[in-house]
């Protein structure tokens, strides 16, 4: 175990991973407690198969930003799912516009009916 000195900043040194990565300190959680995080998480394990540039590329931009490929994944995936939401609610309201009411008169079927049908329905 590294030694702190009274001038470094203890947090720096977890996220540094001088502190905390020794693997006498490592123990596995049990399944339940696994069970318990996960459902306080909302996460769900999946698997899927992704074109091998594709997982490259993106665990090179993952990287390049400090965090995981799979926190980078669900977090592109997020990003897609509630756009494409947003984009069926937008086009789902604008075909819910109230259509205009046609008269008898103005309805398509008109021209094709002497006045006296159209009047009589």
């Amino acid at each position: 175990m590294q030694e702190i000195t009274a001038n470094e900043d203890p947090g720096a040194a977890w996220d540094s991973g001088a502190l905390g990565r020794e693997e006498e300190f490592v123990q596995r959680v049990s399944t339940e407690r696994q069970a318990s995080i996960e459902a306080k998480l909302a996460l769900q394990m999946i698997s899927i198969r992704l074109p091998i540039q594709l997982l490259k590329h993106l665990k090179l931009i993952a990287d390049l930003n400090g965090i995981g490929y799979q926190p980078l994944i669900r977090d592109v995936l997020s990003r897609f799912a509630r756009s494409e939401i947003n984009n069926i609610v937008y086009q789902m309201q604008s075909q819910e516009k109230p259509q205009e009411v046609l008269t008898e008169k103005e309805s398509p079927a008109a021209k094709f009916f002497p006045e006296k049908v159209c009047a009589t329905r």
